[in-house]
């Protein structure tokens, strides 16, 4: 009988917390840790983080079929991400609960459909739906990432946001949010003025805010590439660890979409675009005041509003 590889002597010791293994995750997908996965591998990883709390968990096989890999490519992984064998990496990923992350409103929203059909019940089932997404970012939050996006947005001289088709809706938002507080803030490309003139406005210890989730803007993920190549500090609205937006970013905020709509949701996203603002006005109360004063005042003087 073969012996079991021993794990991989380049790692300390392997994640114990999923918190830890989705860290190590961004990591690997930066370049910065001390392993390196293959494509299929990161994609099989990626996609585990993702079942929390799904019962195919519980079952090697069950869980290579519901990934469409085999049994073997899952130990492999193990076996890379330090761990003795795939059932101590099991045991970091039933560490959570086996109740889903936002399964409240899942449940809820299953009741809420019985019996019942027409408008009201396809609208009950996308808004619980987009109360699950906002659960799971909740129950998900991670705060090193969240603090590291404030930080970064408010130290920059100058922030420029980019996010395009329906993810434009959600760059045109984040950017009016932070202009209510300070007025170097930009929408890249606003007015189709060209990609590369409104990159060169930006310079090393810019911020540039990048929107996109599965399927990926192919435009958006090479434009935060390139300002990364230029030492412009990325921030990555996204979805996964495995999204390719997270390696050319210093800080990436993952916001899950899952949902009927019939395109990519973005309500979680709107609502995360909130926080991220509320936490930026936080980040500089004095300016903060003194910035929504101004404004006020303005709209008062122009008769904006009734």
């Amino acid at each position: 009988m073969t012996a079991a590889p021993a794990p991989p002597p380049a790692a300390a010791r392997p994640p114990e917390t999923l918190a830890e293994l989705r860290a190590l995750m961004l990591a690997i997908a930066r370049g910065e840790a001390p392993i390196n996965l293959g494509a299929k591998a990161r994609a099989a990883l990626g996609a585990i983080l993702d079942l929390t709390g799904n019962p195919a968990l519980l079952s090697i096989t069950a869980l290579a079929e519901v990934l469409g890999v085999s049994p073997s490519t899952l130990t492999r992984l193990a076996y890379s991400l330090g761990y003795s064998g795939f059932p101590a990496f099991q045991q970091v990923l039933l560490s959570a609960s086996m109740s889903a992350p936002g399964e409240f409103y899942s449940r809820q929203a299953r009741s809420a459909l019985t019996g019942r059909s027409g408008s009201q019940s396809r609208a009950v089932q996308l808004c619980r739906e987009n109360q699950a997404n906002i659960d799971r970012f909740i129950e998900q939050f991670d705060a090193a990432a969240f603090d590291a996006a404030v930080d970064l947005i408010d130290s920059a001289p100058r922030v420029a946001v980019y996010g395009i088709r329906q993810f434009h809706a959600l760059a045109a938002f984040l950017v009016y949010g932070l202009r209510m507080i300070r007025s170097d803030v930009s929408l890249l490309d606003a007015n189709s003025l060209g990609i590369a003139e409104g990159l060169a406005m930006l310079s090393k210890g810019d911020v540039l805010v990048a929107a996109s989730c599965e399927p990926y803007s192919a435009q958006v993920v090479e434009v935060a590439a390139v300002a990364n190549d230029l030492g412009i500090a990325t921030v990555a609205l996204t979805d996964r660890a495995s999204s390719p937006l997270v390696g050319s970013s210093r800080a990436a905020l993952l916001v899950r979409h899952e949902s009927s709509f019939i395109s990519n949701s973005i309500g979680a996203f709107m609502v995360v675009a909130e926080c991220l603002i509320n936490a930026c006005a936080a980040a500089r109360p004095a300016k903060t005041r003194n910035a929504l004063l101004a404004r006020d005042k303005m709209i008062e003087q122009l008769k904006i509003e009734l």
